[in-house]
């Protein structure tokens, strides 16, 4: 069986025994067994499991187009590195070790499924409402909220760009299939791992102290504590693996926090606990924000098409991938309709060292990967193998369809400073700019609402956390 179907029944199995264990000091919170139809119904929660639907399928089409759009948007990990170095280098270094890397490509993957579908049962097990309502938008929004980051700022993964880092995650044999058909495995910005969790925080957080009382008085805060540690253990787990970049931390926590500050301040109109959904719209009022957020809308758009522009310019000078002696990385090509293909580019920008190529079908990849790293002795005999001189391009076209494919790339050098840089093309003949820049609409839209929402309750000298509907601060 794959990871994410042994994953998703264990949290079958586990989420009862955790909704159990959360509620032991407090079994009054239980919603009886024979009043769960009815709370599903009456609280419409059922509308919740719909909504991971469309999320998952969002999530399903913006990853489609974040491949094809790469030879345009390009990637901004030079710069990152420039800023931060090679310091999650040193932090796998220091921490490596095989027991440590197992449990943590377990959890990267168990608890993150986990908190994502068990925090919604939680609450709606103990009658919360909000509760179920805030969590329930925070995994359908973040990735909406993320999507113009995470296709037109791409930044690739650590053990991708810095020599001598292990891809811990990826090169695992039983998880290396799931996580090519499910994960490009080429963009860090930003950490989900962190924005999700850090929302369900924020959320806790707004919604406690809106009513005037302290986390550790409140009935949840056990659950709360559950969510804090398993967050903090995502960060070092992001780092250690090879997936992510420090910076990508505090700006998962941005994400998280926008989506956060969004649904708080919107889930009581939802809820219409201040009168219809539309109670105290003017014409007025929606021409102002319309004008606000508009600009908001206008100004992240007009600065994405300048990184765009940026990017478009210099994609003869781009570098994709730094391999270190005798590392070894590979570029996905995403799975396409029969009758299509891909063209794909390699070129080896050293001055002296040939550079090995193997193409090879995901799932006949798995041999090479069954000890957490890349056998490349394995590797070279599962698929058609290249070699590319220096100064030289490999054309390729991949026309497998229905299928995701591999282009592994191996630097031979033994020398310490044998760093060889390369850079890789995909042209898919595909045109998604425009769906990019529609499906980016919403994340900006919901940003530009954020800051006129703040700056309108710092007007009426009230408070940030306030999600009271504008027309209620009018009567009062």
């Amino acid at each position: 069986m794959d990871p994410y179907t042994v994953m998703m029944g264990l949290i079958l199995i586990l989420t009862p025994i955790i909704c159990w264990f959360f509620t032991l000091h407090d079994k009054e919170m239980r919603t009886p067994m024979g009043q769960w139809a009815s709370v599903i119904h009456d609280q419409r929660f059922y509308l919740h499991a719909m909504g991971y639907i469309v999320i998952i399928r969002w999530k399903a089409l913006t990853d489609k187009l974040n491949e094809p759009i790469k030879m345009e948007t390009g990637h901004w990990t030079s710069l990152v590195q420039s800023i931060e170095g090679n310091l999650t280098l040193h932090i796998q270094n220091f921490f490596e070790n095989e027991a440590l890397t197992s449990f943590l490509n377990f959890h990267y993957l168990f608890i993150y499924l986990f908190l994502i579908y068990v925090t919604t049962v939680y609450y709606a097990y103990t009658g919360d409402r909000d509760m179920t309502d805030k969590v329930t938008l925070n995994y359908l929004l973040i990735y909406a909220i993320a999507v113009p980051y995470y296709l037109f700022f791409n930044v690739e993964v650590t053990s991708s760009w810095i020599p001598g880092m292990d891809a811990l995650l990826y090169h695992e044999g039983w998880y290396s299939v799931f996580y090519a058909s499910h994960d490009p495995l080429d963009n860090s910005v930003p950490s989900l791992h962190v924005a999700i969790p850090f929302g369900i925080i924020l959320l806790n957080w707004l919604h406690v102290r809106e009513q005037g009382g302290t986390m550790k008085e409140w009935k949840h805060y056990r659950y709360h504590v559950f969510v804090c540690i398993n967050t903090l253990l995502f960060i070092f787990t992001i780092l250690y693996l090879g997936i992510h970049w420090i910076i990508d931390i505090p700006l998962g926590m941005l994400v998280g926090a926008v989506g956060a500050l969004f649904i708080h301040h919107l889930q009581p109109r939802l809820r219409n606990d201040h009168g219809g959904f539309f109670k105290g719209f003017t014409t007025q009022k929606v021409r102002k924000h319309i004008l606000v957020e508009g600009v908001v809308t206008l100004a992240m758009v007009t600065l994405i098409i300048m990184a765009v522009n940026v990017q478009s310019s210099t994609v003869g000078d781009r570098v994709s991938y730094q391999l270190g002696p005798e590392d070894s990385t590979f570029e996905i090509i995403q799975k396409f309709d029969p009758g299509e293909s891909v063209d794909t580019t390699v070129t080896n920008l050293h001055q002296d060292i040939t550079i090995e190529v193997v193409v090879v079908i995901v799932e006949s990849a798995v041999p090479a990967m069954e000890e957490g790293s890349i056998d490349w002795s394995i590797m070279k005999t599962l698929g058609e193998y290249y070699t590319v001189a220096p100064n030289s391009t490999l054309a390729l076209e991949v026309d497998s369809p229905k299928v995701y494919t591999l282009v592994v790339m191996h630097n031979p050098s033994t020398v310490e400073e044998d760093v060889v840089q390369v850079r890789v093309l995909n042209d898919y003949h595909q045109d998604v700019m425009w769906m990019a820049l529609l499906l980016s609409l919403p994340s900006l839209w919901i940003t530009g609402f954020v800051f006129h929402r703040l700056k309108r309750l710092n007007n009426s000298g009230r408070s940030w956390i306030d999600s009271t509907p504008s027309h209620v601060w009018e009567s009062e």
